[in-house]
This record gives structure tokens, C-alpha cells and sequence, in this order.
């Protein structure tokens, strides 16, 4: 159905998704599939650039359930493992997903997101979503009959309304519902920003290994590299706001190199390396909003909540809820009198992924966790579900709980042994996540 008027395009649709990237593009395919008319609203244009590229063993299945595996593994870098790089500790400590408590997960992939992301989108089209690039959301409007009309404007001035029977916020860090609901806010146990690039020449790993995403500590944060295909290695510096706010007048890009120097390990490995980006800045890195649905719309991935990259959950939290989503939509639309039900269930599986994954994000930095992860024990199979963990495999049958709970009981009781060292990491942490003003520096 399309009527002009007053020059705004007005139609119709079951279905909203605002956002194209891996959230949107898993739900919008699932409810096409399932006999939706389905409409996603993309504000740039594939291949864009984005961060966020290395996924975990986890996608892999969601990945062959989409049709798309053969796709993905053509552009992907396997990632065997995780590596972690203290200064505090001699050793490096390599993860390997081959090791975890579900052994049919041996690898993942790093991926450019520009590539990645365009397959998803594309793939989205092909299975029947009417996907509509350089259009940009601007304004929603939930009506008394309960549907929902979105405006959206063309980057070329033209401006559509569209009457939906369901939105999905997938716009990740734009966060456009939470906004609009004033219910984003900023993580009170997380504060972070990132700055980051692409580089050519990067020093990788001989054989397997190469592929293996390598985490490094320093003293105000963390840093990432990823290896991609073609040369391509993405860095990424994740720091508290007390550093950021000493960037002074320099650049990001000499922001980003002076904090490289401050990390022999990296910075000998990155030698020889040329940036070949723009490096670009995210601040407010650590949010949540206070709910993730109402009776016709949800909030997916990055829409709803973000913590850390510092598992690469990112994307497997996407797409996982790109797919939980669309069965609530379904159930929803489908058989409204178990809409609360349906409702519910996903509620609670969108808290799950961020609540796990953030109990160790909170404490990654604690030197007593540091140890954890740089001497790994398997007593009561430890090792091999906090592997499971860092795989995403979080949302299946895997039974790693008890193992989880039995590694969060001998993190506590080293805390109880080593009270003087606790305190000053608690000391610590509390002062790294204090808010600070810092220079409108950031692109998002």
C-alpha cells in the first residue's frame, strides 16, 4: 500500500528494522522467511567501515543456518585462539577454542566488517527484505491501534513514512529508541573509549597462530590486534576516561601511537607496520537502557546494551539476538495472547549474554584475574568452560555453569587470601571508572 502525501511517501509494513548492521540483518531475513513483509532502513551504504572484527566460534553455526558460511569463510582469517600479553608476566597465555568443553568449535574468524557486513545485508535482500540503504530514521511515533509509523529520510532529500506492526531497534551505538525513551545510560560499574585503526606490515604469529587475536595490557587499558585476510591488522586501544582526558592538543592518530609506545610487546611487533586508515575514536564506550522491549518493538545488540570488546562479544550478542528476536516477533504477531510470555523469554535471554560476559569484563583488569588468565587451571573443568565462555558459548546446552560458578568461588577466596592486593585493585578500578570530562574527540 503507498499513497503520496504532502510530499512523504506513507506505507506499509509487519515489520520495521532501523539499522543494517548484524542484529537488523539476522531478524529482518528470519521474519521474511517466516512470510513478513519486512522493511530495513539503513543510514550509510555497504561495504562501510566498522570495528568490531573479530567474531567467535559460536557464530559459526548461526552462520550456517543463515546460508552464508561458504561466504564468510572466504573472506575470513581463521582464529584458532586468544592470546593474552601481561607486562606483569613473563609468558604470554594462548586460549585455544579446540580446548573447550563443546570440542565442535575449534576456530572463529576475523573479518573486515565492510565485507562481513555486506554479505549479511545482502543476504537479507535475497531472502526477500526490502532493504533500503543511505535512509536514515529520524522519528517514530507509536499509535493508540498499536502500530507504529517511522519516518525515515533519503539521503537524496525524500522523506517515507512507514506504518509497521513491529520495530526493531537495531541501529546499534545510535541507539535511536533508547534515545527517543531518554532510558540510555551510562554504565556505572564500566566506563571506556576507543581509539583505533587499520595497519599493513603488522608482525603475526608463524602457522595457526597467526590468525589468533592477541589481547595486551598496559597501564591504562588494553589493546587490540586482529589479523585480517590481505594484510590487514586492526588496533585498537581501549582506555578509562582519566587517560583519555591527557590527549591535550595532539592527534588521535599520535594519541593512538604514543599509547603503542607505552606497550614494548605491541609496539615491537607493529614495527614495521604503516597505518593505512583513519584513525577514529568511540567514547561512552559502556551503556545499558533500562528495558529492551514494549508490545511492539524490541531493541537488539548494541541498540539495547554494550560493555567491552574485550571477548569480541559484539557481534555473536547481535546476531544471537537478531535470532531470539525474531521468535518473539513471530510469537508476538502471530499469537498475541502469548505476547507476555514470548516478551518475557526474550527479555531474559537479552540479559543473559551481557550478564556473563560482564562478570569477567569487570574484573579482567584486577591483577588476581590476570593471574587466573595467565595460569589457567582446569580443576572442576575451569579452563575449559572459561573457554566455552570466551568461545560464546553461552546460550546452548553446554553445562560449563557449575564450572563457571566453581571459577568465580576460587577467584573470590584468592581475593580473601590476598586482602591487601584485592583492595588496591578494587582502589584501582574504582578510580579508572570515575567519569571524566574529556575533548569532543570522538566520531560516534
Amino acid at each position: 500500500m503507498e499513497q503520496q502525501m504532502q510530499g512523504v511517501e506513507r506505507q506499509e509494513c509487519d515489520v520495521l528494522v532501523i539499522g543494517g548492521g548484524p542484529a537488523g540483518t539476522t531478524v529482518a531475513p528470519i521474519l521474511a522467511e517466516k512470510g513478513y513483509k519486512v522493511v530495513l532502513l539503513e543510514k550509510a551504504r555497504h561495504p562501510r567501515f566498522h570495528i568490531g572484527e573479530s567474531l567467535l566460534p559460536a557464530n559459526l553455526p548461526l552462520f550456517e543456518k543463515m546460508g552464508i558460511a561458504d561466504q564468510v569463510r572466504e573472506i575470513g582469517m581463521v582464529k584458532p585462539g586468544a592470546e593474552f600479553v601481561s607486562p606483569h608476566h613473563e609468558m604470554s597465555q594462548v586460549f585455544h577454542f579446540a580446548d573447550a568443553w563443546d570440542k565442535s568449535m575449534p576456530y572463529a574468524y576475523q573479518v573486515k566488517r565492510a565485507e562481513f557486513d555486506t554479505i549479511l545485508i545482502r543476504n537479507a535482500e535475497k531472502k526477500g527484505v526490502e532493504v533500503h540503504e543511505n535512509c536514515k530514521a529520524r522519528a517514530v511515533d507509536f499509535q493508540s491501534d498499536n502500530s507504529a509509523v517511522v519516518r525515515a529520510q533519503h539521503d537524496d532529500g525524500r522523506e517515507v513514512e512507514w506504518k509497521a506492526r513491529f520495530v526493531v531497534d537495531a541501529s546499534g551505538r545510535d541507539t535511536f529508541l533508547a534515545n527517543r525513551f531518554q532510558i540510555k545510560h551510562r554504565n556505572p560499574k564500566h566506563n571506556s573509549s576507543a581509539i583505533y585503526g587499520h595497519f599493513s606490515g603488522a608482525k603475526r604469529h608463524d602457522g595457526e597462530a597467526e590468525g589468533n587475536i592477541t589481547i595486551f595490557w598496559f597501564e591504562h587499558g588494553w589493546f587490540w590486534f586482529i589479523p585480517m585476510m590481505n594484510d590487514a591488522t586492526s588496533i585498537g586501544m581501549v582506555t578509562w576516561p582519566y587517560y583519555m582526558k591527557t590527549i591535550g592538543d595532539r592527534s588521535l592518530q599520535q594519541f593512538l601511537m604514543d599509547g603503542i609506545a607505552m606497550c614494548p610487546a605491541l609496539a615491537e611487533r607493529l614495527k614495521e607496520a604503516k597505518l593505512e586508515t583513519k584513525v577514529e575514536a568511540t567514547g561512552n564506550f559502556s551503556y545499558v537502557s533500562e528495558r529492551n522491549h514494549g508490545a511492539n518493538y524490541l531493541l537488539l545488540g548494541d541498540a539495547y546494551a554494550f560493555i567491552d570488546p574485550v571477548f569480541s562479544s559484539g557481534v555473536l550478542l547481535a546476531m544471537n539476538s537478531g535470532v531470539i528476536g525474531a521468535e518473539a516477533i513471530d510469537t508476538c504477531l502471530k499469537t498475541p495472547a502469548k505476547a507476555a510470555a514470548a516478551l518475557k523469554r526474550f527479555d531474559a535471554l537479552m540479559k543473559h549474554g551481557p550478564k556473563e560476559f560482564s562478570w569477567f569484563i569487570y574484573r579482567v583488569t584486577n591483577p588476581i584475574m590476570r593471574d587466573f588468565f595467565m595460569y589457567p587451571k582446569n580443576i572442576f573443568r575451569v579452563k575449559e568452560a572459561l573457554l566455552s565462555v570466551l568461545a560464546g558459548d553461552i546460550f546452548g546446552k553446554t553445562p560449563i555453569w557449575r564450572s563457571i560458578f566453581m571459577f568465580k568461588v576460587l577467584y573470590y577466596i584468592a581475593n580473601i587470601i590476598q586482602p591487601k592486593r584485592a583492595f588496591m585493585g578494587w582502589k584501582r578500578r574504582t578510580f579508572n571508572i570515575r567519569p571524566v570530562e574529556v575533548p569532543p574527540v570522538y566520531n560516534a
